[in-house]
């Protein structure tokens, strides 16, 4: 069995674990080559169940808790870790609303809206530059922030109940003040 990767450099298990912690338990196949895992490595992992292989190039470390949410990391890494959850999907994360989407919404940079892909049952893309401040995290998740989802989901017209809803509970909480949905609103058109 190699203990060395075709590079030379030693696989580093901590490295793997560290990695697929900040992505509740999941690891690219490429991810696993960067940490030093060599292809025929990353297999005889997979053959002897200390990783699953969950997806084309996709592994989860067997022995890790389940976590909330893993089907969105999924799509996340699907991504190659550049979408972002968004409109009723953030909704749901942010737990502004009653929302509960039957399909997943993911924001990805502009430039993918020219690319044919296969989509992952029950994903929506939005494509569109999300600058850095309109992004947070719920756990392993990036999503939008609160103030942001809103205006996203009123764009997309999104039930008006479930906007409303959202507006009232962002508020509440304090996490953006009406002027700042109103003044997002109006810019929005």
């Amino acid at each position: 069995m190699p203990r060395q990767a075709v590079s030379g450099s030693r696989p580093e298990w901590d490295a793997l674990y560290e990695r697929a912690a900040a992505q509740a338990g999941y690891v690219t196949r490429v991810q696993a080559i960067e940490a030093g895992y060599s292809p025929q490595l990353v297999d005889y992992y997979v053959h002897v169940r200390r990783l699953e292989r969950v997806g084309r190039g996709l592994l989860r470390l067997v022995h890790f808790p389940a976590s909330d949410h893993e089907d969105l990391v999924i799509l996340w890494l699907w991504s190659g870790n550049v979408g972002v959850f968004s409109h009723e999907t953030a909704l749901m994360l942010h737990d502004l609303s009653d929302a509960l989407p039957a399909k997943r919404h993911l924001t990805v940079p502009a430039e993918w809206a020219k690319r044919r892909l296969r989509l992952p049952r029950g994903l929506v893309l939005h494509a569109a530059d999300l600058p850095k401040k309109e992004r947070s995290w719920v756990g392993a998740i990036p999503v939008t922030t609160p103030l942001r989802t809103i205006l996203d989901c009123a764009e997309a017209s999104v039930p008006g109940d479930l906007v409303r809803q959202a507006v009232e509970q962002g508020v509440r909480r304090g996490l953006f003040n009406r002027a700042e949905i109103t003044t997002g609103l109006r810019r929005a058109g």
